[in-house]
């Protein structure tokens, strides 16, 4: 379950690849401008609270993955935490109207490679939350 959990620490730091590609792909420069200023900003800011929210999640992940693993009540709090945070954007895939922005293969295989670390996420800190 160590090994798991400091892997899994690895690939939330790699979905940042992705994440730093979201605002460059869907334009949000100039396709934003049509709102007021102040949702111009609350999407950088919701994003930029997501990407520390990740980058939190990641380093905890590899640094405490010993831990993690242990089973205590905190541990198992914080992989339950972890697991609901991946879980519900698991489930966002679903709801998400992606198809016109897949339009090379490269992004339809980093989208479907996205969904399976979010899975795989998913299980593995429910696993060890849950065990």
């Amino acid at each position: 379950m160590k090994d798991l959990i400091f892997f899994a620490g690895i690939g939330q730091l790699c979905v940042l690849i992705a994440s730093a590609l979201v605002p460059i792909r869907l334009n949000w420069k100039t396709d934003l401008l049509i709102l007021p200023r102040l949702h111009r900003q609350l999407y950088w800011i919701y994003g930029g609270y997501v990407v520390l929210a990740i980058i939190a999640l990641g380093l905890v992940s590899l640094l405490n993955a010993a831990e993690l693993a242990g089973g205590t009540l905190l541990a198992r709090s914080v992989c339950g935490y972890i697991a609901l945070f991946w879980g519900i954007r698991l489930a966002l895939q679903a709801i998400l109207d992606v198809q016109g922005h897949l339009d090379t293969w490269w992004l339809k295989a980093g989208y479907h490679t996205l969904t399976l670390l979010f899975t795989t996420f998913t299980m593995i800190f429910a696993w060890a939350a849950l065990r």
